[in-house]
């Protein structure tokens, strides 16, 4: 996995980035540092000498106890080289009255070789010193790489003690330069640190070209000075990727009247993927069709639903983005405002983004003041933008499984085979996973378990298992009900087995295997997410093959079936995950148990934990075709979704065709 093979080829990230604040500008000039810039950093840090009462929210702060300059950098390189040291190439160290603009000082670190030691900045001559030395100035920020540092950590001791410098900047620098020989530098391998002084009551909107240029702007004096600048040099910036956008656009059109396709070869909008063209009528994507109130496919499958949410936002930005268009192309002939927006209908394209189709009734109004109504069709496109790895916690494999199996009276014919898979890819195998069994007995058949036990042929097989596994035991819980919720059984399952317990709750049907196992570890994060997979289901062999040779054993997952997404029956998560969801249900209900029939664990976390709860098709798990049992007892939904279950599971719509066409063949003659 990725992680390992960072580790293991020693790969660094790339930037880290310390921001020198004090007791006095931490809520004030530090927080705006972290509202414009941090975010645009990989790893940020602020180091102070005294910490207030309150860190605001979202900073990391280091606190080193003793506000004296030269203390606080000395302090500060001590900690950097010894929690990040091994793990950046560059370190840019900048105080919180600067402004950096962050994408450039990526772009800068991205053009240095990091086998050089480099200390880079704006170059200051010493007071009274020697002319060829420099020390880089700590107001426009400086930039050291991992080599330097290095280097420079066994000497920090003696430039604390040997060093006397008023400005930490000035004392960092002679540190570098006594025992390394190195001096600041303001160009480097082709590349140029442009950093700007502000004037007092400087207009940051009216600053010319060398003022867009800099990498770097101090000294900023309060927080609406730095918000003002990042406005500035973020419209700077947009407005250089829109030109960007233009000239690369130009080019593909320029480029594209040379190759066979000529002119028609040129994609709309210039530069994104064209659309997606199915191969098959099952690859056509459809479209949604949605109006300023109501969306016509709906996410619970009803017919019409009322536009809410994210999906109004989205609405609204997309036609004040069609109107906004239509007037810049249109001015200062034309002005339209909206009307109404006759008709909707949207698409996800996976291979360009969102794409939508708008009717509109508009008002045109000219230059002398006439006004006209029409309708206009307009398309629009929400183009992929930049991939987002979304952090997640580190997991690994070893993590044991606790396997639970509930087993009803109708399941007894399964559970031999259940077993024997068990048997064969977990404990031949010496997999870190166990097994508890869940025997559900009815009223009836509780009151003679003395005489007759219907699960006594389960125990006989468990007692073998034990038997030729010494180390094993496979524990199993009775249980009286004749409404067997999935909730109430877990319930009881739950209280029995410690809170870091990783459970899957399978079913009779599961044919286990490791590579599922796996799966389930790595894809259940405590107090993060749980996995619910979808198993495939086989068809029905009498209505795919009709007497014919069946699927060969060796064709993988790929026989002749489904995933069955009607079905909630197998789940990974922790004990500590269902025991917070769990109870806050209880205090949801109070003492009105007959609602937990109603309800499966995917209920539970769905409304109860705020945790991810992942959803995806699970090709490790493979269920042979058997017509479920329906509990009519359940709740309404629940029966309703075990019936379509058995029916969705029967065959594809080609067979079922096929077999009714015989049929009627077979009625004719």
């Amino acid at each position: 996995r990725t992680r390992y093979i960072q580790t293991e080829l020693g790969f660094h990230e790339r930037l880290f980035v310390a921001v020198l604040t004090s007791k006095a500008t931490l809520n004030t000039l530090a927080v705006a540092v972290n509202k414009t810039v941090a975010h645009h950093f990989p790893r940020l840090l602020y180091f102070t000498g005294l910490r207030s009462a309150k860190v605001p929210h979202g900073m990391v702060l280091v606190a080193h106890g003793d506000e004296r300059p030269i203390w606080l950098m000395y302090e500060t390189m001590n900690y950097i080289h010894q929690h990040f040291g091994s793990d950046y190439d560059w370190f840019y160290i900048m105080q919180d009255d600067t402004y950096a603009q962050a994408e450039q000082v990526k772009a800068l670190v991205t053009h240095l070789s990091i086998n050089q030691d480099v200390y880079l900045g704006r170059a200051e001559e010493f007071i009274g010193g020697d002319e060829q030395a420099r020390y880089c100035h700590g107001g426009f920020g400086y930039l050291l790489s991992r080599s330097l540092l290095l280097k420079l950590h066994p000497h920090l001791d003696s430039c604390r003690n040997e060093i006397l410098s008023v400005r930490p900047d000035e004392w960092l620098g002679r540190c570098i330069i006594d025992f390394l020989g190195i001096t600041c530098v303001s160009q480097l391998q082709g590349q140029h640190y442009h950093t700007y002084e502000l004037a007092k009551n400087t207009e940051p909107e009216k600053e010319e070209e060398e003022f867009q240029a800099a990498l770097a702007v101090h000294p900023v004096s309060d927080m609406t000075l730095m918000y003002r600048l990042h406005k500035q040099f973020s419209r700077i910036q947009l407005d250089r990727v829109y030109q960007e956008i233009q000239d690369l656009q130009m080019q593909i059109r320029n480029l594209t009247t040379l190759t066979p396709a000529g002119e028609a070869g040129v994609t709309w909008p210039v530069g994104i993927n064209a659309p997606f063209l199915p191969k098959s009528r099952f690859e056509v994507i459809s479209w949604d069709y949605f109006t300023e109130q109501h969306l016509f496919s709906c996410p619970d499958g009803s017919p019409k639903c009322e536009l809410s949410g994210a999906s109004k936002a989205d609405v609204s930005e997309i036609i004040e983005s069609a109107v906004e268009q239509l007037n810049r192309l249109y001015q200062p002939l034309l002005r339209f405002s909206k009307r109404q927006l006759l008709n909707g209908y949207r698409r996800f394209d996976p291979t360009r983004g969102m794409e939508y189709t708008l009717d509109l009734l508009l008002e045109a109004a000219t230059q002398k003041g006439h006004s006209h109504v029409l309708a206009k069709r307009v398309s629009l496109v929400r183009p992929l933008s930049k991939v987002e790895i979304i952090p997640m916690p580190y997991v690994t494999e070893a993590t044991r499984v606790q396997l639970v199996l509930p087993l009803t009276v109708q399941d007894l014919d399964f559970v031999a085979n259940f077993l024997d898979m068990f048997a064969m890819n977990t404990l031949d195998t010496h997999d870190n996973a166990l097994l508890t069994l869940l025997f559900i007995y009815h009223p009836y058949d509780a009151q003679r378990v003395g005489q007759v036990d219907v699960f006594a042929g389960v125990k006989a097989m468990v007692g073998e298992l034990e038997k030729r596994y010494a180390e094993v035991k496979i524990p199993w819980i009775s249980v009286k009900t004749e409404v067997p919720s999935q909730v109430k059984l877990m319930d009881i399952v739950s209280k029995k087995h410690p809170v870091d317990t990783l459970f899957f709750l399978a079913s009779v049907w599961t044919e286990i295997n490791m590579e599922f196992l796996n799966r389930c570890r790595m894809n259940t994060i405590s107090n993060w997410q749980v996995f619910f997979p979808v198993h495939f289901q086989e068809f029905n062999p009498a209505l795919v093959y009709r007497g014919e040779q069946t699927a060969s054993s060796n064709t993988d997952f790929l026989r002749d079936g489904h995933f069955d997404r009607h079905s909630f029956a197998e789940a990974c998560f922790y004990n500590s995950d269902y025991m917070t969801a769990r109870t806050k249900l209880a205090a949801d209900i109070l003492d009105r148990d007959e609602v937990l029939e109603s309800m499966e664990v995917f209920d539970v976390f769905l409304h109860y934990s705020g945790l991810h709860l992942f959803r995806a098709v699970e090709p490790g798990l493979v269920q042979k075709y058997t017509l479920r049992s329906c509990n009519p007892r359940l709740s309404e939904e629940l029966y309703h979704r075990c019936v379509l279950s058995n029916l969705e599971g029967l065959a594809s719509r080609s067979h079922l065709a096929m077999a009714l066409f015989e049929q009627e063949q077979a009625n004719s003659t």
